[in-house]
């Protein structure tokens, strides 16, 4: 299984992920016509560059009631002007792309000093846009939460370092995660730095993930990935009595929609091919073995929707929306956007749309970005970085109470930016270990909301990657808990 989506980009963007990035312009004396703006010359891109001490110092993690949570912190978006901006204003720009923050946000922001163009402070959102103009846009970021199990290390030697991912751990920055992803947990917990990517894990799937230490053990065993010579073994759980016999599924899968990561059996799809065995049935459920040969996105959970097993406690493919018989044999009587919306409103009714790994700032902004090409969640090339503000949580039916909503009017952003300093709000209550004054943001939404946390068990999906092997190489990871025969659900 793949990736659950594509990159997405965020006001302004693209941020680190490799950690390739845009150099700031050298700003340069220069005659120019009355009325006329100088634009400097862009600088190339700095490619190659990993993460490093200062990114993983930006903030710190700590642990409460099972989860592993990231302190807020400020980060800074760059980027260059999109070819599509050119001849816009900022405000334009931020109004129509970015309609997540209001514009009462962007004017606050302004006024606070956190856009700058061409290294130049910006106080006039009506400022119209050049090419190759360079803009910084320095944000307060909230990461969701994800399961506080340690990445285990399997193995480490010269060449590879294989470790056992937790189940809600992104492997690279993407989408809302940064700090709580694998890739920067091994840098800041294990001095793991520089590490190349060979496979790929969904944000939702745990298990054995290789990484190389050096570009030429990256490009040996990713000749063997294309070759299909990398030999992968799954296992999960899965509802009802999955057939003893040996199951082929070679249906074609079809990606739906990349912002929330959804995928479907259908003609127009890719081929994938997955076989099945059966371990073990405990009257309820049961244990199967899955063989991948192909690696198509979200194929093993596809698969088992569509031959009527799906994961016991799979997000996406386990839910109502996909209609009472939850999608099996491909039967679903919603068209893709009925289905998509039908998903999120789930999720959203439960105040869960973390777990899905979106947020209401993406739903929100995806209308006017389809036109545009940008695309949400988590991705093998991990290079965005999204600004990220979510409206009001709907109602928690457990708790019975609803999360207060944020302020978001031009008077109160301008109230708070008026009124308070930059970072200068008192500490949050309810949390374990000492805060530092970055905790809360007077321009920030997010800091305004209150909401639900997941349970650590609400983070864990039954689908583990138990063994990978190729030519010379073998990896394996204990079974999981829940795919013990005795296991008790």
């Amino acid at each position: 299984p793949g990736p659950s989506g594509e990159a997405e980009e965020g006001p302004p963007g693209p941020g680190p992920s490799g950690e390739a990035e845009a150099e700031p312009p050298r700003p340069k004396k220069r005659r120019l016509a009355a009325g006329d703006r100088y634009v400097p010359p862009p600088r190339k891109l700095s490619t190659g560059v990993s993460f490093g001490a200062e990114h993983f110092a930006e903030t710190s993690y700590y642990f409460e009631r099972g989860l592993r949570k990231v302190r807020p912190y400020y980060f800074e978006f760059r980027t260059y002007c999109k070819g599509r901006w050119v001849g816009r204003s900022l405000l334009h720009v931020f109004s129509t792309e970015f309609r997540a923050q209001p514009l009462a946000y962007y004017r606050a922001a302004a006024r606070a000093g956190r856009l700058r163009l061409n290294e130049e402070p910006v106080r006039d959102l009506d400022i119209v846009l050049k090419n190759n103009d360079f803009l910084r846009n320095t944000v307060h970021r909230h990461e969701p939460p994800v399961t506080a199990q340690p990445v285990e290390i399997l193995v480490e030697d010269d060449e590879v370092v294989v470790v056992d991912k937790p189940s809600s751990l992104p492997v690279h920055p993407c989408g809302r995660f940064r700090h709580n992803t694998v890739i920067f947990i091994l840098g800041k917990e294990h001095d793991l730095k520089e590490l190349h990517t060979i496979h790929r894990l969904d944000r939702m799937t745990s298990g054995v993930l290789m990484f190389a230490k050096t570009a030429a053990v990256s490009k040996r065993i990713d000749e063997q990935v294309r070759e299909r010579q990398l030999e992968k073994e799954y296992v999960c759980r899965v509802v009802g009595e999955f057939p003893e016999h040996e199951v082929v599924c070679e249906e074609p899968i079809l990606v739906v929609s990349y912002k929330v990561g959804v995928c479907r059996v259908d003609p127009k799809g890719k081929f994938c091919k997955t076989i099945f065995q059966r371990l073990s049935y405990n009257g309820r459920t049961s244990v199967v073995k899955c063989l991948p040969r192909t690696g198509r996105t979200h194929q093993i959970r596809v698969h088992l929707q569509y031959l009527g097993h799906p994961i016991v406690n799979d997000p996406i493919y386990n839910m109502a929306a996909w209609g009472p018989d939850r999608g099996k044999g491909g039967k679903v009587d919603k068209t893709d956007e009925e289905l998509l919306k039908a998903l999120v409103e789930e999720h959203r009714s439960k105040q869960s749309l973390d777990i899905l790994g979106i947020s209401e700032e993406d739903l929100s902004s995806s209308a006017e970005n389809k036109d545009t090409g940008h695309s949400g969640g988590c991705t093998q090339s991990a290079q965005a970085d999204p600004v990220h503000e979510n409206s009001c949580p709907a109602e928690d039916p457990e708790r019975k109470e609803v999360a207060p909503c944020p302020l978001n009017s031009d008077t109160n952003l301008e109230m708070l930016e008026n009124n308070q300093e930059l970072g200068s709000c008192e500490n949050q209550d309810g949390q374990t270990g000492e805060k530092s004054p970055e905790e809360k943001d007077p321009l920030c939404v997010e800091c305004k909301m209150s909401r639900r946390d997941p349970s650590p068990g609400e983070l864990v999906m039954y689908l583990h990657a138990l063994r990978y092997k190729g030519q010379g190489f073998e990896y394996c990871s204990k079974m999981p808990e829940w795919a013990m025969e005795d296991w008790e659900e």
